[in-house]
């Protein structure tokens, strides 16, 4: 019987490649930039402090949904069904979307 062990999936920094590459691309050229830095703007503005998480803690947790759902809503195969959509669907999976958000609401804030 075989043991399964943990590995570690990290790549330059981040969670695993999948996250990485996503925040590449999402920074990529400076119309990409320029748009995901104005919409966490956006949304920093429009947070508010709750009884649970600070303004900017909710606003890292908004600007998570957003991007996730961006993303699998632009997805040019996602409603395929073949091995490549399936491929792409369980890539798109492994995104950290949390940690892009963090780091693009911390680079505002700071």
């Amino acid at each position: 019987m075989s043991e399964t062990t943990k590995e570690d999936k990290t790549y330059n920094g981040w969670t695993n490649y999948e996250t990485w590459v996503t925040k590449l691309w999402m920074d990529n050229d400076s119309e990409s930039y320029n748009y995901y830095q104005e919409i966490a703007k956006e949304i920093i503005d429009s947070s508010e402090k709750d009884n649970t998480f600070s303004k900017l803690e909710n606003a890292k947790l908004t600007l998570m949904h957003r991007l996730k759902d961006e993303i699998e809503e632009n997805n040019p195969i996602g409603d395929n069904a073949n091995m490549y959509a399936d491929l792409l669907n369980v890539a798109i999976s492994e995104i950290n979307f949390y940690e892009i958000a963090s780091n693009i609401i911390d680079e505002i804030d700071n």
